[in-house]
């Protein structure tokens, strides 16, 4: 069947209408299943234990917590013997933030060619995308193709790690993450960490009886730019040394004091380090500990866990990626490296070949008036079924 360019609109908005921020995916998650029904597809939904998955090697970390964690799976056999391709996307979304949107968080409004809404672009209507690619291309293809439909990668993955505890046949994996349909073979790693310096208390008045946290969290703060500057200094690996920052520390959260006449004994801070290629979690837990050997500060390395990812450039499943997206475009589909964390990762380990490929869009990821053309959501529904019709 061929793509219906206006139903994956349609289907698209309906999604993003159901909100689904981290945590509280199972409405929207049981909606993509109508919708899938819809298409004559099969589907189940799944229910994890998080509390079993704590236990398992290699558990990605989590930041929101939950009693239940829900995905979907949605299968077409093909008519191949052997060969599995796996279609990954997640469903959850950040929250709103508190600036105003000029359509709603979950409008699924469509103006000018464009779907507005949280998760436009990040990732719920790629989803969709890959839904009706699935419905068009499956039925005729020669792999059995298998789209995962996950929760909680915003907070560190569990819902691809639940689903790969279940089933990890795959012989290939796409996840449409918006890419500006450059297809991604490498992401870095990003690790959750947070920490406490102390000061000591004494009124306003008499400010230098005492020691402001405020003061002692500013010089870990220059030792943090300092370590960031020295972790992207030899950046080797030729996938991520194009980018402007391949391995960003920033420092997300920020808390101190109780009162504003009293100098503060108490400052912590919550953020997030880039993890290189090649570097494991806790090398790079050891290293931001030794850069700031020097101060009292207690770091904790608790919530989500990213560690990097790569699949060789030169792997054939990537080669087709980019051939599916050049023709559905129009432009040559480049192999390229990321700065993010993403499910990718989940997929390395376990010796699967894994790319991102999605629409434009990214800076609208995460932010306010999220949207995305629907235009593009259509070149990636054909741009997935391109994909599908050649694995084998």
């Amino acid at each position: 069947m061929p793509i219906d360019a206006d139903a994956l609109a349609r289907d698209a908005a309906a999604v993003v209408q159901v909100p689904s921020v981290t945590g509280d995916e199972r409405a929207a998650l049981e909606r993509l299943g109508e919708i899938a029904a819809e298409l004559g597809l099969e589907l189940r939904l799944d229910r994890h234990d998080p509390r079993a998955l704590a236990g398992r090697p290699g558990h990605p970390g989590q930041e929101v917590p939950r009693a239940a964690l829900y995905g979907l799976t949605v299968t077409v056999p093909g008519a191949g013997a052997g060969r599995r391709l796996c279609l990954n996307g997640h469903i959850d979304v950040v929250a709103p933030g508190t600036q105003p949107w000029k359509h709603g968080p979950w409008s699924g409004a469509i103006v000018d060619g464009r779907l507005h809404g949280r998760g436009a672009v990040d990732m719920k209507a790629a989803v969709v995308s890959a839904l009706h690619a699935l419905a068009a291309a499956g039925p005729h293809a020669r792999c059995e193709t298998v789209l995962m439909v996950v929760a909680s990668e915003e907070d560190g993955g569990l819902g691809t790690f639940a689903a790969l505890e279940r089933d990890a046949r795959f012989d290939a994996c796409l996840i449409p993450e918006p890419t500006g349909f450059d297809v991604v073979c490498a992401q870095a790693g990003a690790l959750t960490f947070s920490g406490e310096v102390g000061g000591r208390a004494a009124h306003a008045a008499v400010r230098l009886e005492g020691r402001s946290a405020i003061d002692a969290y500013l010089e870990v703060h220059a030792e943090l730019a300092a370590h960031e500057r020295r972790v992207n200094a030899q950046v080797t690996d030729p996938l991520m040394a194009p980018l402007e920052l391949p391995y960003p520390l920033s420092v997300g959260r920020l808390q101190s004091g109780a009162w504003s006449s009293s100098v503060p004994d108490r400052a912590t801070f919550e953020g997030r380090v880039g993890v290189p290629i090649g570097q494991t979690l806790e090398a790079a837990a050891d290293g931001l500990r030794a850069a700031l050997a020097g101060h009292p500060v207690e770091l904790c390395f608790e919530g989500a866990r990213f560690a990097p990812g790569r699949t060789d450039p030169a792997d054939p499943f990537v080669a087709l990626v980019r051939e599916a997206y050049s023709q559905a475009t129009g432009h040559a589909a480049r192999a390229v490296g990321v700065s993010y964390g993403a499910d990718m990762r989940l997929f390395c380990e376990r010796g699967i070949p894994c790319v991102m490929a999605g629409t434009r869009g990214l800076e609208r990821a995460h932010a306010v008036d999220e949207q995305v053309r629907v235009q593009d959501l259509v070149k990636l529904a054909h741009a997935i079924a391109g994909v599908i019709g050649r694995f084998h």
